[in-house]
């Protein structure tokens, strides 16, 4: 069994879920493991200087807790992604240790913050960051509902700031990171991660 695992990661609004949901939707046999899933309560997120909300730093997320899951789909994946709902091709009677060498089982796990956790950075056979301009960011932001709602200010003052920090801290400290236009065409952006997965794909089997 032949498996992928895709770091893909980028800015607020920058098109992760868009590119992620649409892979999967292509993808036989794949799951998504998102960050946004990971956030602690509201309540005990800290807050900075400011009052705003620090939801961009790993204190905000159950870090452990995605990686448990990363792991467990790593151990079974079909397990994984049945007790999830998720079909998978092989079926309860096959033996469970046929080897199918044409199967192909691929996570992507995406989120702002994934390549600061070594262990899970470690783990992505490629990495992929979604990046899109200030203006766009900001109208892009301004256009969704979150839950709790973005104070006044909220954007300017620790969104936009915060994606500098962390941008400048992962160009230092993380290699091998392929840049994606977030302004881009669903369909190009797509055409552009599954030559990758192909070319990888390849190199695993030679």
């Amino acid at each position: 069994m032949r498996k992928l695992i895709l770091g893909i990661g980028g800015m607020t609004n920058g098109g992760k879920t868009t590119l992620s949901k649409s892979l999967q939707e292509l993808l036989q046999d794949s799951c998504v493991i998102s960050q946004d899933n990971f956030f602690k309560d509201d309540s005990v997120v800290p807050v900075d200087v400011n009052g705003f909300k620090q939801y961009d730093t790993l204190d905000a997320l159950h870090m452990d807790r995605m990686m448990a899951d990363t792991g467990l789909w790593q151990e079974d994946p079909q397990s994984f992604m049945t007790s999830r709902g998720l079909a998978v091709k092989s079926t309860a009677s096959e033996p469970s240790n046929m080897k199918d060498e044409e199967e192909v089982i691929q996570v992507k796990v995406f989120g702002q913050l994934l390549w600061f956790e070594r262990p899970l950075n470690s783990l992505f056979n490629k990495r992929y960051f979604l990046q899109i301009p200030y203006e766009t960011c900001r109208e892009r932001r301004s256009s969704r509902v979150y839950v709790p709602p973005d104070p006044p200010g909220y954007f300017d003052g620790y969104v936009w700031p915060m994606y500098l920090k962390n941008r400048k801290a992962m160009e230092e400290t993380v290699n091998d990171i392929v840049f994606l236009d977030g302004t881009q065409k669903r369909e190009m952006l797509l055409s552009t991660v599954l030559a990758d997965i192909q070319e990888m794909l390849m190199a695993i089997q030679r």
